[in-house]
Parts: C-alpha cells; sequence; structure tokens
C-alpha cells in the first residue's frame, strides 16, 4: 500500500450513523415502556482488550502523544495502557520483553528488533529526512565533517539517530574510529556542550532546537541519503494475531491524531508542548523537521531496507529480515478504509 492511509472525518457514514442510532433509541423507548426485558452482563463475553503502548516523549511521537492525551484511544473503543520513555531502544526493549503489545521506534531500531525477536512493523505514524542533527557550539571552529576528527561526539548509540550518523559519516567520508563517540541521554547533550565536556552532538528533535536555543548552531543535518528516518509502530506478534480488531481500533486513533497535528497544527504544538515542557513556540519548531503521516508507503519500505543492508554491512545485524514478512500492513489497510470521525474539541 502506499502513500498516507487517511480518512476525514467519518461524513460519508453519517447517514448509516443517524438511522442506527434512531433504532438504538426506538429500541430503548420501547424497552422502558414495557415492551422488552432488561438483559443482565453476558457472563460469555470477553472483557475489552488493553493494549500495552510503549511510546516516546519525542516530538517526532507526536501522533502517540496527541491520541492519549485526547483519549482517542478510548473514543475508538480500546482500552490503551500507555508507558513514556526517552528513547526507541527503552521501548523497543520493553517490547521485547513482553511488557508491551505495541512500541514505537526509529527505523535501525525497529529493523534490529524484527531481525531478533517476534515482532512486525504494521506502520510508519511520522518521521522526517532531517529531524536529526549535529550541533556545535556557536563559537566553535567546526565547520566540516573532516573537522570532527580528534573531536568528542555525543550520541545516543543504538538509535534510529545513530544509524543516520554512521551513514551521513560513511557517505562523508568521515573515519568515526578517528572520533571519541560518547554514549549520552539527549537531555543531557546540551549541558555537556553548553560545559564544554563534549564538541559536538548528535540527535533528534527538539534536542537540536533546544540546544540551539542556548547558542549552538547546526553543522550537518542527517538528511540527504535516501531515508526519511521514519518512526514505526512494531507489534509483538502474537498480539496481532490474537486481538486484530483493538489493533485497527489503535490504528483509527493514530489516524485521527495525525489529522490534527495537520489541521489545528497550533494546538497539536500546544499539546507537545504540555507533555515535553518544551514552549509551544519551540514545539512548532521542531515539529515542522517532521511530517505526522500513518502509512506504509513506498519511501519508508526502501529507507527500511537501506537500514537494513547498512546494519548488515556494519555487522550490527547477523541476517537482513525478510521485510516482505517483517511488515504487516494489512490492518493498517482495514482502518483506513472505516471512516474516521473527527476528534472533539
Amino acid at each position: 500500500m502506499s502513500g498516507a492511509c487517511r480518512r476525514r472525518a467519518g461524513r460519508k457514514g453519517l447517514p448509516a450513523l443517524r438511522s442506527a442510532v434512531l433504532v438504538l433509541l426506538s429500541a430503548a423507548a420501547l424497552s422502558a415502556a414495557g415492551c422488552g426485558t432488561r438483559e443482565g452482563p453476558d457472563p460469555d463475553r470477553e472483557p475489552p482488550v488493553t493494549i500495552r503502548f510503549a511510546y516516546q516523549d519525542r516530538v517526532a511521537d507526536a501522533a502517540s502523544i496527541i491520541a492519549v492525551a485526547r483519549d482517542l484511544f478510548a473514543e475508538e473503543g480500546v482500552h490503551v495502557q500507555p508507558f513514556i520513555f526517552s528513547s526507541g531502544p527503552a521501548c523497543a526493549e520493553t517490547l521485547v520483553a513482553g511488557g508491551a503489545d505495541i512500541g514505537t521506534m526509529g527505523d535501525t531500531t525497529a529493523v534490529i528488533a524484527v531481525s531478533r525477536s517476534p515482532v512486525k512493523i504494521i506502520a510508519s505514524h511520522g518521521g522526517g529526512e532531517h529531524r536529526h542533527r549535529i550541533i556545535v557550539a556557536g563559537s566553535s571552529p567546526i565547520r566540516s565533517p573532516s573537522d570532527l576528527v580528534g573531536r568528542r561526539l555525543a550520541i545516543k548509540k543504538g538509535t534510529s539517530t545513530y544509524g543516520g550518523l554512521l551513514s551521513w559519516a560513511d557517505s562523508a567520508g568521515l573515519d568515526l574510529s578517528e572520533v571519541t563517540v560518547i554514549d549520552m541521554r539527549p537531555q543531557d547533550m546540551g549541558d555537556a556542550l553548553h560545559a564544554g565536556a563534549v564538541d559536538a552532538i548528535v540527535a533528534s528533535e527538539p534536542t537540536p532546537s533546544l540546544v540551539e536555543d542556548r547558542g549552538g548552531r547546526e553543522l550537518a543535518t542527517l538528511g540527504g541519503l535516501g531515508n526519511n528516518y521514519p518512526i514505526l509502530l512494531v507489534a509483538r506478534t502474537e498480539f496481532l494475531r490474537e486481538h486484530p480488531d483493538a489493533v485497527i481500533r489503535f490504528l483509527r486513533a493514530l489516524l485521527r491524531a495525525a489529522d490534527i497535528v495537520d489541521d489545528t497544527p497550533d494546538e497539536a504544538a500546544q499539546i507537545i508542548a504540555a507533555k515535553t515542557g518544551l514552549s509551544p513556540a519551540l514545539a512548532r519548531r521542531a515539529m515542522a523537521h517532521h511530517y505526522y503521516r500513518v502509512q506504509v508507503d513506498p519511501l519508508t519500505q526502501s529507507s527500511l531496507a537501506a537500514t537494513s543492508r547498512f546494519l548488515l554491512d556494519q555487522q550490527i545485524i547477523s541476517t537482513a529480515p525478510d521485510l516482505s514478512l517483517a511488515i504487516d500492513h494489512t490492518l493498517l489497510q482495514e482502518a483506513a478504509e472505516r471512516d474516521v470521525p473527527e476528534a472533539g474539541p
């Protein structure tokens, strides 16, 4: 399936919905008048399915943040237990260990996960070619990739950013063995650069924008390499098999959340700001480095294929996953083919 899988406001289904409501109201009136008997709860009915959802407090996960904040999952009839983390690898660890049913992560982490564990990619819900950036101090003499030789570079290893850095360095002719690469949490990078403990940082938004606000300067983005750096939804294969309807409802909620970002970006930025602690203006600026669409489009698939080949060449994975099996977009297709109602105010 290609292109954005989105359906606007369930306008086509409104006549049928009104008819259904009238039928239900008529039935309720007859029952209240004594023309029916009131039944108790069905003891054989299964309880609602709970989806344990591991997502990130990063602007790339805006659709997830908005869906949780606006109770869109509940409106779609699925109960979600959210767990919020600060990186894709943390989400992946929780998912693979059985502590979550669906998790969000970047392309590098997702490829590693599907190559080693019984999980599948069910969609991308955001991304951005230039969402990973290299930032140096404003007064730094570093002006080109070769200037990083002998310098200290902070990055969170194992992330999509790290995979992008490896590819960027390869394309720029930079030998990273000549750079001191330091594993560091994104939330610590600004202080480290400001204090002179590192010479450059590489991170996804909003970290670069936050550091720029403190006087940092962009050296480069990790764009221009044919990768849209998708943020992927990865699910346990067993859960997909046992609860497909719950996953479809889950995806419908994310389709609605993506519409909120597109239709009311200022409102979306306010929600992201409240969750992340960013100012609304900075949240909006950081979000501008992204797209927010729930999809499995050709560019995302080719990006994953390129990432798989690169990780294999770098011996980070021993076998490249068969993406035709590792990606299952059938539930997304079904979710997109149903009318998606507008989110409430």
